[in-house]
């Protein structure tokens, strides 16, 4: 073989990277195996702005345990999620609610965001096959088809992966018809360890033309120390004080 084209093969063989091992260093970068952070979440809608700030755990994508501190009138509204099940506790009704599957498409606290995004918070590597539909100097774009027994809303996503830290920069989802319904995007990349974090995530719904969520996470902890009663029901009353 050619010399030249013996160097240009080897570097090829050896710098190329398959769909599902650029998913696999995504998910990395923003999902932890025990895990908590401070997140702020702006909400802006025909209606005006609010902003709600709150305290989340979570075990890799099988449980998560989230408490509202601000505004004043929600704090120590909690929830707690268990795989695909979803309880919220609301202190002022003292009265814990099993969140029915006929509403987890409706909005979570008046987000752009579902209750069904906050109980699935699907895996990307499990839930999804990935292919490569095209890259440049300095991003991949890859379109995610959802495997047949996954229980995932999205028809496909399409994502936007910066290339050398394979950070998300964009995701746009689609519906079964294949019509545009939202657009995710990420940005303000902070460094914990080995992982690049998108730290400010900003989500456009394209049905409401004056609506977004801008998520914002002020304080992250990847390798958090979670007791195992942080994720049981009764958590749910104990932890909203």
């Amino acid at each position: 073989m050619n010399k030249l084209l013996f160097i240009l093969f080897f570097s090829v063989s050896v710098w190329a990277i398959s769909p599902d091992a650029i998913i696999k260093n995504v998910e990395h970068n923003i999902q932890s195996d025990s895990g908590y952070s401070k997140i702020t979440m702006s909400v802006t809608t025909a209606r005006g702005e609010r902003t709600m700030i709150m305290e989340s755990w979570n075990r890799g994508h099988e449980k998560s345990f989230i408490k509202v501190l601000y505004p004043k009138q929600d704090r120590g509204i909690t929830f707690l999620k268990v795989e695909s099940t979803m309880w919220q506790y609301v202190p002022k009704i003292e009265k814990t609610i099993k969140i029915p599957s006929s509403m987890m498409m409706q909005s979570w606290m008046g987000s752009d965001f579902t209750n069904d995004d906050m109980a699935k918070e699907s895996s990307i590597v499990d839930d999804y096959n990935a292919q490569l539909t095209s890259e440049d100097a300095k991003k991949y774009t890859l379109t995610l088809y959802p495997k047949e027994e996954a229980a995932v809303v999205w028809g496909k996503i399409v994502m936007e992966v910066e290339k050398v830290h394979c950070i998300p920069l964009r995701a746009i989802f689609y519906n079964e018809e294949g019509e545009q319904q939202r657009i995710l995007t990420y940005s303000e990349v902070k460094v914990y360890g080995d992982r690049y974090l998108p730290t400010v995530m900003t989500l456009v719904p394209l049905d409401k033309k004056k609506n977004k969520t801008v998520v914002t996470m002020e304080d992250v902890d990847f390798n958090a120390v979670i007791d195992d009663s942080r994720f049981t029901k009764n958590a749910l009353v104990r932890y909203s004080q």
